[in-house]
């Protein structure tokens, strides 16, 4: 429909009087909330560092748009869920993304899509290096103290192709085309602070030894006597991150597989188990304690196998493991474990709300430089959520009748217990789509005076309250220092 026509549209569903559609010549975006994240931006200086990491080979006297402009154009409008570079051809013109790129909305546009797509394809090896090492320092900026211990969870997860990219394979445990990215992710903050993008029919733990210690490196730089362990699945257990972990003093848990020889190590137990569950219909859960030696290992290593009988049958699992106190606590230790679950909330995120997956430039570089833009929208948007995030509330406190910890609930009551975490801070506890339902997506006019510009909103709009509360605590933030940005 061209905008001549559009002051022909009258809808008559209203019964009393017709509904007329009218333009206005006013200059109005749909994602206001967008300005308290660039605001945030400037206090911790996210894309500043981004852009200092990169290489400008283009010649400044034919340059129109800088390397930090497209990166808060492709940041920003990744978090306003604009996942790819085809959307910047209408939002190059939008009021509040040119006030987002430091520019007027009466100034000249934004990049286009065919100048986002250069700029992405531009990148080195080098660039990817220095992005690695900008990751790692916002995640070191991000504690205003040192922490004492740091728990790491590495994972992999399938991107689909989207077409003919470099390096992507036909991987059959998934049944596409894919790409195989690793992350490894800090329970303590819910930050991805390290990344890789790799072929899609790789083993999953490709290189995690190599990014392990590049990591303990730079955080031991900072933080010497921080005490870091970490987990992954049991694509992860296997002899080379054993040694890398046992010659960097680092603790670990990784799953194993339940093979033969483990199922017969625990076959009496799960006879024990399942029989006590048929007689008392409880749910029935122990443990068994062993040093295992596979064939592939150079030496025995503690092994703790669960093993449990409910209404749903048995099952087995098995983590090998150095944590001290392993043979004392073997409940404890496989619930640590387990624990890394939330981690594959944060894989979830950055895949599926935060668009990681889309990786769909023909260069294999140029999409392990958007899978960085991706995890750096993601990393905003976490780092913005624990700043607002109200107190953590005990379980009792939250309503329950019971003084059991958070991390001892039953299924029922921990489903309980999180859902009404949520309902009490949505956004302390909101996924993306949160955030874009009650802060990011709102209409706002954009209007430009000689000394200001000015945002307004809707006084009806339902969500005011959160944008006044993220607005505020965000002000009460110092601003970075230029220089370490």
């Amino acid at each position: 429909m061209s905008l001549q026509s559009v002051n022909d549209v009258s809808f008559d569903f209203f019964p009393s009087r017709s509904v007329d559609v009218e333009l206005s010549d006013a200059q109005l975006s749909s994602d206001a909330g967008l300005l308290v994240f660039r605001e945030f931006d400037e206090r911790i200086g996210l894309t500043a560092r981004i852009a200092a990491a990169l290489q400008d080979e283009r010649d400044p006297s034919l340059t129109q748009h800088s390397l930090l402009e497209m990166i808060r154009q492709r940041v920003y409008g990744i978090l306003g869920d604009y996942e790819d570079q085809n959307d910047h051809d209408t939002l190059r013109s939008d009021p509040v993304f040119k006030l987002l790129a430091d520019r007027l909305p009466e100034d000249k546009d934004l990049a286009s899509q065919p100048t986002l797509s250069r700029f992405e394809n531009a990148v080195s090896v080098a660039d990817l290096f220095r992005l690695r090492d900008a990751l790692v320092d916002d995640f070191i900026a991000s504690f205003q103290e040192a922490p004492r211990r740091l728990t790491l969870d590495v994972d992999a997860f399938d991107d689909p192709a989207h077409g003919h990219q470099q390096l992507i394979m036909f991987h059959g445990y998934y049944e596409q085309y894919q790409y195989l990215p690793i992350t490894f992710t800090c329970a303590e903050n819910d930050m991805t602070l390290l990344a890789g993008l790799r072929h899609g029919t790789c083993a999953a733990y490709l290189g995690a030894d190599d990014d392990l210690t590049y990591l303990v490196g730079r955080l031991r730089a900072v933080w010497p006597d921080v005490q870091i362990s970490i987990r992954g699945d049991s694509g992860f257990g296997v002899p080379c991150m054993y040694d890398a972990c046992e010659r960097l003093d680092v603790t670990y848990t990784f799953g194993l597989a339940m093979n033969k020889r483990l199922q017969a190590i625990s076959a009496e137990l799960l006879e024990s188990v399942a029989k006590n569950f048929q007689e008392t219909q409880t749910p029935q859960r122990e443990f068994l304690r062993v040093e295992y030696k596979a064939d592939s290992w150079p030496q025995a290593r503690c092994v703790v196998i669960k093993v449990e009988a409910n209404a749903e049958g048995t099952n087995r699992r098995a983590v090998v493991t150095n944590r001290a106190g392993w043979h004392v606590l073997p409940g404890a230790v496989y619930d640590e474990y387990a624990e890394r679950g939330e981690s594959e909330n944060r894989n979830k995120e950055l895949k599926r709300e935060m668009y990681g997956d889309r990786l769909s430039d023909h260069r294999f570089m140029a999409n392990f430089f958007r899978l960085y833009l991706h995890i750096f929208a993601t990393n905003l948007l976490v780092r913005l959520r624990r700043l607002i995030a109200e107190p953590k509330q005990s379980p009792s406190e939250a309503g329950l009748s019971t003084q059991l910890p958070a991390q001892a609930l039953d299924e029922p009551d921990r489903r309980s217990y999180f859902n009404r975490r949520r309902g009490r801070d949505p956004l302390g506890e909101g996924f993306a789509c949160t955030w874009r339902t009650r802060l990011i997506k709102v209409a706002a006019e954009v209007v430009t005076r000689s000394r200001r510009v000015i945002i307004r909103l809707s006084s009806s709009w339902p969500y005011l309250d959160h944008f006044v509360q993220v607005s505020q605590a965000i002000l009460n933030m110092p601003k970075a220092n230029p220089a370490s940005g």
